[in-house]
């Protein structure tokens, strides 16, 4: 599939939703899109709240090869291989947001962020967690796209987070309701109660329309 004027603008748009949400700043964090065998990536470098035309790879999915001139963020090989790996999934997002960095920060970290019915539904059961590896290192790509393979969120210990998801909006609404439910978790001064098994099943049924009755 071509790359066109419009899909340009519709990524430029979605980076600056990214930096209005403060879901990330400045030079950090990166987003991709998936375009048929092709894949947007914001450039090395970049700022993604203010994201420009000039500062978009166009990269091969398949190979990584960047084929219009502009260099990926350095952490375009995981983005790519999630993408490689899971077919469903075309957009991801990695940034670091102020109460989610916070909590991946933290010495004693949680296990459990099902503080809201919201979290398990959109972000999945389980929120994995990755141990710190130096950004756009391969083994921080490793790390990543092995939690990937089982989750739709994932937590980077001292760095931030990573999402995916079928469009640009499901990709931010994971990265909305993680960050709310860390939100929650730190006003409480990380004394909270969390969603029961039996709970999280219930919405499971009857919420994600599993059950319609």
């Amino acid at each position: 599939m071509e790359i066109t004027e419009k899909h340009i603008e519709q990524f430029l748009a979605a980076a600056h939703e990214v930096g209005d949400r403060r879901l990330t700043r400045c030079s950090s964090g990166n987003l991709s899109w998936r375009i048929g065998e092709l894949a947007l990536v914001s450039a090395t470098g970049s700022w993604v709240p203010e994201l420009r035309k000039e500062q978009v790879s166009v990269c091969r999915v398949a190979t990584g090869e960047w084929i219009n001139g502009v260099k990926p963020s350095m952490e375009s090989t995981f983005h790519l291989t999630i993408m490689r790996n899971r077919p469903e999934v075309n957009v991801v997002l990695h940034c670091q947001s102020i109460y989610a960095t916070t909590v991946a920060c933290m010495k004693n970290k949680p296990v459990d962020f099902n503080v809201t019915a919201e979290l398990p539904c959109h972000c999945g059961r389980e929120i994995a967690m990755v141990p710190y590896f130096r950004p756009g290192s391969p083994e921080l790509a490793k790390a990543v796209v092995e939690a990937m393979q089982h989750h739709n969120s994932v937590m980077l210990e001292k760095h931030g987070q990573v999402f995916v998801g079928k469009d640009f909006k499901e990709a931010i609404e994971k990265a909305e309701f993680l960050e709310m439910a860390c939100e929650i978790m730190v006003h409480s001064g990380m004394n909270y109660n969390t969603l029961t098994g039996a709970e999280i099943e219930d919405l499971d049924k009857y919420v994600l329309g599993k059950i319609t009755k």
